[in-house]
């Protein structure tokens, strides 16, 4: 009866160590489904052209500031401008979209992913509620192969599309100092923002400082700050995504010593 007993007490404290797991697991599965924005996984309808050479990614740079890098990797020409829903001010810029069409015959259905690199500020992209102006290269490889000519011939198609989470996983997050930053006007690119793609605030925070200074946008992807006193680095710098509105922080990525046109990389991202 002994024995029937404590078999049956390890039974019971079995099961109630099984229900615990579960109960947790379930509870973990409803935190990670709440944080996630429900309108970034579900297709929605609407309208795309193309700009630029029919194989290439559409204008040099565009207004994001991301210049040529826009033809090469890990963006390789597969690019958009987008209307004022997308481009958000500057703020879009960086964001992830796949886009797919089903609406013409040389259409082939399946999704490509294109990162906003510019802006589309008039025509259909301010008529329009969403409006993707995709680089000439991303709008063919929505075609059938062979038929991306036929597709861009057709002007303005009928799309659907989603935002997705960037990934970039052979390119680390890079800070580019601008043509025009000096030691009293500090600017720097920034590119290669996974996850989110957008970010909502830039801070700076100098050597010996314990004070966060906020930067402003000075176009599309290029943040500044005006220090009348002079930077002084190295400089630590802490990016919040626009939508999560997570942090992270890229501790003296930016050295003591720096000039235009140099980029620095950091291990770090969202």
């Amino acid at each position: 009866m002994a024995l029937f007993v404590q078999c049956s007490r390890s039974y019971f404290f079995i099961l109630a160590i099984i229900f615990y797991i579960f109960s947790s697991s379930v509870e973990c599965a409803n935190f990670n489904v709440s944080e996630t924005n429900g309108d970034v996984w579900h297709w929605q309808q609407a309208e795309a052209t193309f700009y630029g050479p029919p194989g290439g990614g559409g204008s040099t740079g565009g207004a994001c500031g991301y210049q040529n890098a826009v033809e090469q990797g890990p963006f390789n020409a597969l690019v958009t401008a987008g209307g004022a829903s997308l481009f958000k001010g500057g703020k879009g810029c960086g964001a992830c979209y796949q886009v797919k069409c089903t609406s013409n015959p040389a259409c082939s259905g399946y999704p490509v992913t294109v990162t906003v690199t510019d802006e589309c500020p008039g025509g259909v992209c301010a008529t329009e509620t969403v409006h993707f102006d995709l680089s000439g290269k991303a709008m063919a490889y929505m075609a059938n192969p062979g038929q991306g000519g036929s597709l861009q011939a057709a002007g303005v198609v009928q799309i659907e599309y989603r935002k997705v989470n960037c990934f970039y996983p052979r390119t680390k997050l890079t800070f580019k100092i601008d043509a025009g930053a000096t030691p009293y006007y500090f600017a720097v690119l920034i590119s290669y923002i996974a996850n989110d793609g957008e970010l909502g605030m830039v801070e700076v925070q100098q050597a010996g400082s314990s004070a966060w200074q906020r930067m402003d946008e000075s176009i599309g992807a290029v943040w500044k700050i005006n220090v009348p006193t002079g930077i002084k680095g190295p400089l630590n710098i802490r990016l919040t995504a626009l939508e999560s509105g997570k942090s992270i922080i890229a501790y003296n990525v930016i050295p003591s010593q720096f000039g235009p046109g140099q980029s620095f990389v950091t291990d770090v991202n969202f």
